[in-house]
């Protein structure tokens, strides 16, 4: 019987000393992981810091005195010219920002830059803006995706804006003799319908 009771306080201290192992290895293991999750959300911060440059190439001034009057484009381009500093979180709250603020710009476009070619620029800069968004928002963030996103917005700027100057370019060439009349009758909206004359 004594045997039998020195076995089991044996077995039970056994039991003890193993789990009390195991939890200090889960603890160890765990601390390990939480340390490396940290390093490697230091790494993704500071490379989607460095890589977070957006770019505002300048307007001429005949365009630029069109956009004034844009609220939209002026609050767009206040919220790209901020750079967050202190976390991930920082950089997912702008991105949110930028994407609300890409997507307004379709609203009130100036007359003279509501054009087709104007419209399809902005949407090909809101998908980049809202595809930023998304990639930041994951929770394994691909940092090197969203810095060439970035780049990727910068050059959808430039053509923006170059388009900008382009229909401000145009608009200043005179119209020749006659051709304003010309390009109302190639307009296929003003054209006579026919009517069909049913037979008897």
């Amino acid at each position: 019987m004594k045997l039998f009771r020195f076995l089991l306080l044996f077995l039970c201290c056994l039991t003890t000393a193993i789990t009390t192992l195991s939890c200090n290895d889960n603890d160890e293991k765990r601390q390990a992981e939480t340390l490396k999750d940290a390093q490697k959300q230091e790494v993704i911060f500071n490379t989607i810091s460095k890589g977070w440059n957006f770019s505002n190439p300048i307007l001429t001034p005949s365009s630029q005195t069109i956009v004034n009057n844009w609220n939209e484009w002026r609050l767009f381009l206040d919220e790209l010219g901020v750079k967050p500093k202190s976390t991930i979180g920082a950089f997912q709250k702008k991105a949110k920002a930028l994407s609300k603020r890409a997507t307004d710009l379709n609203a009130n476009i100036p007359l003279t830059f509501n054009k087709p070619e104007v419209k399809s620029r902005i949407a090909v800069l809101v998908t980049k803006i809202n595809a930023i968004n998304l990639f930041i928002n994951l929770d394994d963030i691909p940092a090197q995706k969203i810095v060439s996103l970035v780049a990727d917005v910068n050059e959808e700027m430039l053509s923006l804006t170059r388009q900008m100057d382009e229909i401000i370019r145009k608009n200043a060439i005179p119209k020749e003799e006659g051709e304003s009349d010309m390009i109302r009758m190639l307009d296929t909206a003003r054209a006579i319908p026919n009517k069909i004359v049913p037979h008897p």
